[in-house]
């Protein structure tokens, strides 16, 4: 069985640290703590687990400190996680096959699933593929001062193993924003996946203008990743419509229809610019195709699981239901249903129905 050493970047995180930590601590083989500048008790905290601590004088770049918190690694493997993450008991058993087959059948680098958000009922709402797992070799090596990234290379597999975050901390930062306008102050060129990110950044701060100028730049990129090509086609589209612009941000969608098949979240975004027309055969068109759209997940997609299923049911309820088709909306709504029990929606589309 190989061994896994854990290596976290940290910084006054005493709330959340051990939770994770205690998560974690039975699977991996070495715990790497490498704090950033804390001024509360992490330290202490990180010591109950393990006496390898080590001090990074902060930069504004996460690659920097994770690389460095990767050279302090002793395993055959490095792993990372965030403060807010943790390792699931329920997935333990599959991450013990998995050092074991490593132990066997070496690769370079395992994609495991990354479950950022969740409903009432604790199923993940928001998930994608990350590199967890990297062979402990000179290509592991992090880029990017925001967003960092392994470049993937050599042999990579998907692993059914999920890593749940689960964020403390509700504000939106404005960390990273601040580290990409001073990138763009001291004249460094940003790269393709860089322009993709400081968008994100821009349109989650509601600067929705210059998020769509530097989508529209983005897109041009030759070198541009497919998955955040098709995820700033919705960006972009979704900057336009808060400027005011609802046909430029359906002619955007359209457009990215060229790209590759739409995904479910694709689809409900077309759905719900026909929905908010009134449009109801056109919003039900694209609603039915989100039912049976692919999920890119092992293509390190973003995916919004709602987008699949109980969001078009619940929209074509009542799609249908303006349509003057009761037993088709009566139908998606309980399809809703199945999928989250107990939602306030279905429970009024239940007592309107009844009330028919």
């Amino acid at each position: 069985m190989v061994k896994i050493s854990l290596c976290m970047i940290v910084r006054d995180e005493e709330d959340v640290l051990a939770r994770c930590l205690e998560s974690v601590s039975d699977v991996v083989d070495e715990i790497i703590i490498v704090d950033t500048g804390s001024v509360d008790r992490t330290k202490t905290i990180a010591a109950e687990f393990t006496d390898k601590i080590y001090d990074f004088l902060w930069c504004d770049d996460f690659s920097a400190a994770r690389n460095f918190a990767f050279s302090k690694g002793t395993g055959e493997y490095l792993m990372w996680l965030d403060v807010d993450d943790m390792f699931p008991a329920e997935e333990k058993r599959k991450f013990f096959d998995l050092k074991e087959e490593l132990g066997k059948d070496p690769c370079d680098m395992v994609m495991m699933v990354y479950d950022a958000a969740f409903d009432e009922r604790e199923k993940p709402t928001f998930s994608y593929y990350r590199e967890r797992l990297i062979r402990n070799c000179p290509q592991a090596v992090w880029h990017g001062c925001v967003h960092e990234v392994i470049v993937p290379f050599g042999e990579i597999r998907y692993a059914d193993i999920h890593i749940a975050h689960r964020k403390e901390k509700a504000e939106y930062s404005d960390r990273n924003l601040r580290i990409y306008e001073k990138m763009l102050s001291e004249g460094r060129k940003m790269d393709a996946r860089e322009q993709f990110y400081y968008g994100r950044e821009l349109f989650y701060h509601g600067r929705y203008r210059e998020a769509a100028n530097v989508f529209e730049i983005f897109l041009e990129e030759p070198a541009a990743w497919l998955e955040n090509k098709l995820e700033a086609v919705r960006l972009l589209s979704h900057s336009l419509q808060a400027a005011g612009k609802k046909e430029k941000a359906l002619d955007m969608l359209l457009q990215g229809l060229r790209l590759a098949p739409p995904t479910g979240e694709h689809c409900c975004d077309l759905g719900r610019y026909f929905y908010e027309k009134e449009e109801w055969e056109n919003a039900v068109f694209w609603y039915e195709n989100a039912l049976h759209a692919e999920k890119r997940t092992d293509k390190g997609a973003f995916v919004q699981e709602d987008c699949y299923g109980y969001l078009p049911c619940i929209q074509l309820c009542v799609c249908y239901d303006r349509l003057g088709n009761g037993e088709m909306a009566r139908m998606y709504n309980e399809m809703a249903g199945v999928l989250k029990p107990e939602d306030e929606a279905v429970e009024q589309n239940r007592k309107y129905f009844a009330g028919h």
